[in-house]
């Protein structure tokens, strides 16, 4: 019963996206993502697009997630990498004040084809990231409600996949920022029934849940928001999704979008969060990603609404990872025509790599925020001195604080080798990801001081 309407309810979902997608498709639309008509989108428009393309399944499922093991203290560093669209908002803001049009733009400017072609490497993996982990979400809800299917997780990861392929390749930006306000109202609506309910069922404590400790004690998660707090400035501006979104409208429309996204989003994550510390205090074990538990937990309607809640988060960032996965391929790396044709095929190919990625068998959902969020590190040390500070920053200085923060990417991602373990600290992961943060933070920041003061004299001197 609970798998067919699942099921249904997504379908409908599904249908109404293919239903408002754009009838005609053209170039402007699919890579600027303007109306028919040519407009800009509208203020709500670019709103609930962040909102939803940033409140994903993989986000809901790490915030519960971190909520079961570190109780308030885990949501809370969950919730603090949402400051993005406030410092994403900043950096949009000064970037388009030196009139570039992307982080592309003003990184050309100041370090030539290697700069961007060092920041294209990152966001490419970024979007490689969002497709495989929200996929990997829709595997793990249909294995976990139907387990005596078998391969219904592989099945389910296809299909969905494809057909957000469907409409994404055929309206392009345009689609996604369309289905972006139907599918986050539809989230919201069904999130907000199932946290009332949640909020009033009779086991329900909010002083509990507010000052939880988790299954295995809060230190793990006040470490893991000092690292947030560490990459929070940086996160932003490797993700294209949201920077995309940066340069569509007039400034003082974009200015209030990020705004909005800022705390309506927050407010969705550590709403969600408290599913996980609820599960936790009502002494439920943890199994299936918590999808087990909430089975046990919850009131079947409620488990139900729940999980339709991460399937929707789950298509509507597809299609926008693929959007933006055709704009870096055709209109930054050039390496397709400005066509229809051109988007499509560059959708395709990541939207394959992506499902093929589910394959691997890494399914630990935060260790792709956390390998992404290390390597955007290198961009903390450059904005500051270059954007916010206006100076200017030798070559070599930028490729020292990138090849530091993806040294600190892969150390993390492979941190149960050998030769990476005799380097790291003895502790949980998030110490050894704080340590990692500090390392790289110090060398690309000193590098870049260095270059800087040197690139500056020189040009004093001329």
């Amino acid at each position: 019963m609970q798998v067919s309407a699942i099921i249904a309810l997504f379908g409908a979902v599904i249908l109404a996206s293919l239903w408002i997608s754009p009838r005609r498709a053209s170039v402007s639309g699919f890579f600027g993502g303007t109306t028919t008509e040519g407009a800009a989108p509208g203020l709500w428009t670019l709103v609930l697009s962040q909102v939803t393309t940033w409140i994903f399944a993989r986000s809901l499922m790490n915030s519960a997630i971190l909520g079961y093991f570190y109780g308030i203290a885990g949501v809370l560093a969950y919730a603090a990498y949402y400051g993005s669209f406030l410092t994403g908002g900043f950096v949009v803001q000064r970037l388009r004040a030196r009139g570039a049009r992307s982080v592309q733009d003003w990184l050309r400017d100041s370090f030539g084809a290697t700069g961007t072609g060092c920041y294209n490497l990152v966001i490419a993996l970024r979007l490689l990231s969002e497709v495989f982990a929200n996929l990997i979400v829709v595997g793990l809800i249909f294995s976990a409600v139907s387990p005596d299917r078998a391969n219904i997780g592989t099945y389910s990861i296809l299909v969905v996949g494809l057909l957000a392929l469907a409409y994404s390749a055929w309206g392009g930006l345009s689609a996604a920022l369309r289905t972006d306000v139907l599918q986050m109202a539809v989230f919201l609506v069904v999130f907000a029934v199932a946290f009332v309910a949640l909020v009033l069922s009779p086991g329900f404590d909010l002083g509990a849940v507010l000052t939880a400790k988790g299954t295995s004690g809060p230190h793990n998660g006040w470490v893991l928001l000092v690292v947030a707090f560490l990459q929070v400035f940086s996160y932003p501006v490797h993700d294209p999704v949201m920077m995309d979104r940066g340069f569509l409208a007039d400034r003082d429309t974009t200015r209030k979008s990020f705004l909005h996204a800022f705390w309506i989003s927050s407010l969705c994550i550590v709403a969600f969060g408290f599913f996980g510390i609820h599960a936790a205090l009502d002494g439920a074990t943890y199994e299936g990603e918590l999808i087990g538990t909430w089975a046990q937990s919850l009131p079947g309607w409620v488990f139900v609404a729940l999980l339709v809640s991460l399937l929707v988060s789950a298509l509507s960032t597809l299609d926008s990872a693929l959007s933006s996965a055709a704009r870096l391929v055709v209109e930054e790396l050039r390496l397709a025509p400005r066509s229809l044709t051109g988007g499509r095929i560059a959708m395709t190919v990541f939207a394959v790599a992506g499902a093929a990625l589910t394959l691997w068998g890494n399914q630990t959902l935060f260790d792709a925020v956390a390998v992404s969020g290390t390597a955007s590190m290198f961009l903390t040390p450059i904005l500051l001195a270059g954007l916010v500070g206006g100076r200017q920053v030798a070559l070599w200085a930028y490729l020292v604080s990138f090849a530091a923060a993806m040294l600190g990417a892969m150390a993390y991602l492979f941190r149960g080798q050998t030769f990476v373990t005799q380097m790291l600290y003895d502790g949980h992961k998030y110490e050894q990801l704080l340590q990692i943060c500090v390392c790289v933070l110090v060398v690309g920041c000193t590098s870049v001081w260095i270059g800087s003061q040197r690139a500056a004299g020189r040009v004093a001197g001329e």
